[in-house]
């Protein structure tokens, strides 16, 4: 789709007044040009024809991943079969990518496991963490949950509380510190609003909560890979994410988990399998946990999707998850200025905080026609999704996104829209 001007006023399809924007390429042209993360896009197979703002929900794919791929299935797989286990590192890949992932997640050495599904591991550490509230006293059988959360982690609660003699109790983010007490067993907790895109403060409710004698379990999948987390410089009990979306890792790509290391050895965890047993081979009756972040494991290791992760990581290579967080904050405020010059007042309210405290990596804008409008946009070459009933969502992945693109998106919104 070439980036042309805007299409001729027509007498019952009135355009916005974009006489003001003429500022907004060059700028957009000046702010690539001194993009510090521009030699990262190069490492993503993406359609020049397409602005891809879809990145929270799916990333793009990395090139080093089909050769990867193929090499696993025809010469892993197809001639080394059963001995890659070991000859090619496949008993290891879940603490091996696993670490990975810990620096980019404020994590460090042997605290990270790869594998399963963010909702597996969601109900891991809340059982776990359920626990070990339990054995430090009676009283505490409520978890607090984000009354906005993804759906599936309040399934999940709700499971977990049954299972535990908890109730649930459902509370906004921004009310967990406040809300946590001496009958709080744990808190589970979104780090990035999914609809909205606000960022919650990670590091004061941690400590509320912890203030309090709970437990915290933080929900990452909205910001891993966006922004810095952190997770052991504040204290964090257990976090979970997938690496599907700014982590590039595929579709169904395995979650990762992540026990503070003074709380491994009390980690209990309600799916004993075989891969997290001290001896996994000895095939003994009764159940020994493994040291170490190995406890988290379960089952065998999905091993082709995990090792296509391991792929798509290696572009994180020279990557600084600061500069990232940086252009994040660039680009998003860049869109909402765009998306201000270009779309009529009145058609769009931005649901994601200004403030960039609150901010995470995308912009969810209110639409009474959003659900008309994204397949227009998806057909002229915009992509975000939808978020019924009324929300338009873009997530912006600073690894390959561009502020030219961001410019563009904003004119073909403003165009639909009117």
């Amino acid at each position: 789709m070439s980036d042309t001007s805007d299409a001729p006023d027509t007498p019952d399809t009135p355009t916005p007044d974009t006489s003001d924007t003429s500022d907004l390429a060059a700028r957009a042209a000046r702010l690539d040009a001194a993009d510090e993360l521009a030699f990262v896009r190069d490492r993503f197979v993406l359609d020049d024809d397409v602005v891809y703002l879809d990145g929270n929900s799916l990333g793009a794919l990395p090139r080093a991943v089909p050769g990867r791929l193929a090499e696993v299935v025809e010469h892993e797989w197809g001639r080394l079969g059963i001995r890659s286990w070991e000859e090619s590192g496949w008993w290891t890949a879940p603490e091996r990518i696993g670490d990975r992932i810990a620096p980019l997640v404020g994590a460090g050495p042997g605290q990270v496991v790869v594998g399963d599904s963010t909702s597996v591991n969601v109900f891991k550490a809340l059982v776990g963490a359920v626990r070990i509230a339990h054995a430090d006293g009676p009283g505490r059988d409520e978890i607090l949950v984000d009354a906005g959360t993804f759906p599936t982690d309040g399934y999940i609660a709700g499971s977990a509380a049954r299972l535990t003699g908890c109730r649930v109790r459902a509370v906004p983010a921004d009310r967990i510190a406040a809300e946590a007490g001496p009958r709080t067993a744990v808190a589970l907790v979104n780090h990035v609003d999914f609809r909205t895109g606000r960022l919650y403060d990670l590091p004061g409710i941690t400590a509320a909560v912890r203030a309090a004698g709970a437990l915290a379990v933080w929900d990452l999948c909205h910001s891993a890979g966006a922004l810095p987390v952190e997770l052991a410089a504040h204290g964090v009990d257990f976090a979970v994410g997938c690496t599907y979306k700014f982590l590039n890792g595929g579709p169904g790509a395995p979650a990762y988990l992540y026990v503070r290391p003074g709380l491994q050895r009390w980690f209990d965890s309600p799916l004993p399998g075989w891969n997290s047993h001290a001896e996994p081979f000895a095939m003994a009756a009764d159940y020994a946990p493994a040291e170490g972040a190995p406890r988290g494991r379960v089952g065998t290791p999905d091993i082709l999707s995990m090792l296509a992760l391991e792929a798509a990581l290696g572009v994180w290579d020279g990557v600084r998850i600061e500069a990232v967080r940086a252009k994040s904050l660039a680009l998003t405020d860049f869109f909402l200025e765009c998306v201000a010059r270009y779309v009529p007042a009145g058609l769009v309210e931005s649901l994601t905080p200004d403030a960039h405290a609150e901010r995470g990596s995308q912009v969810s804008l209110r639409c009474a026609e959003a659900e008309k409008a994204m397949p227009e946009l998806i057909r002229r070459g915009v992509v975000g999704d939808v978020r019924r009933p009324d929300v338009l969502r873009f997530g912006f992945t600073p690894l390959y996104t561009s502020f030219a693109e961001v410019r563009r998106a904003a004119r073909v919104i403003g165009e639909v829209l009117s």
